[in-house]
């Protein structure tokens, strides 16, 4: 019975989140849908061809390239410091884990308008720039996440293998990061959302020069006639979280056997 009220918990909690997709692959897929029509009046992929002419493969990849390389950056950066905040290893943890976590609390508009004009004095390249704030945004999601997993983390195990003569590497590389690896996967899941889906950030301190999937979307969801292009890089957006979504939960259900 409980797994019977648990299959079905999990059917619409998925039916729940794809049901808002419906209208958006529809309009990705047609050519025209008026008011009144409950379908599209005219099916085609001019939206998609559209996408594609005003660069919506170099947004796309580009988007990729920012999200996984803040993911890189943010996700190690992220796990030394929620360890040196569970051991105890810093001064003053408040203060530290308050400059930690101050990025959520700040509006990124008035943050990204206070650097640009830091960045531009600087003469840093604008991609560089992008990245290094984008970090910065992603660092609190990383450092919280884990600094939970490292809360349940075991150290009697890393203990053992000293003992055993292991080296600091061989701890780190095959009793570590196996053992929180789940954790540093969903770590790195939310940095590269954070990436993926920033539009103030990369539009202010890339000056409109970094063009994105959101700054993209956001270009055409300004003007009218343009839904089926919107949806059609709006579904172009939902991929690469989605496959790391699905990555994630097999990682999890490896982990829990």
């Amino acid at each position: 019975m409980n797994r019977a009220f648990s299959s079905v918990g999990r059917t619409l909690l998925v039916v729940w989140f794809l049901l808002p997709l419906v209208p958006i692959v529809l309009w990705a897929i047609s050519n025209r849908w008026s008011f009144p029509g409950s379908v599209p009046q005219e099916w085609g992929l001019d939206g998609v061809r559209s996408a594609v002419a005003a660069g919506g493969i170099d947004a796309f990849v580009r988007s990729t390239y920012l999200a996984l390389t803040v993911a890189a950056i943010a996700t190690p950066l992220g796990s030394l410091a929620a360890r040196a905040l569970v051991r105890g290893e810093v001064r003053f943890p408040a203060v530290v884990a308050a400059i930690l976590f101050a990025p959520l609390a700040l509006p990124p508009f008035a943050v990204a308008m206070g650097l640009d004009v830091l960045v531009l004095r600087s003469r840093i390249p604008s991609t560089l720039a992008v990245i290094a704030l984008l970090t910065v945004a992603a660092i609190p999601y990383t450092t919280y996440l884990m600094r939970v997993a490292f809360g349940a983390y075991d150290i009697g195990y890393e203990e053992e293998a000293r003992t055993l003569s292991a080296s600091s590497s061989i701890v780190l590389r095959q009793i570590r990061i196996p053992l929180l690896a789940p954790a540093l996967a969903g770590a790195a899941l939310l940095a590269f959302l954070v990436a993926w889906s920033d539009y103030v950030i990369t539009l202010l301190i890339g000056g409109g020069r970094l063009v994105t999937v959101p700054i993209l979307v956001a270009s055409f969801a300004g003007g009218t006639g343009n839904d089926s292009v919107v949806a059609a890089l709006s579904v172009a957006a939902l991929v690469p979280p989605l496959l790391l979504v699905i990555m994630l939960a097999r990682l999890r259900r490896r982990a829990g056997r």
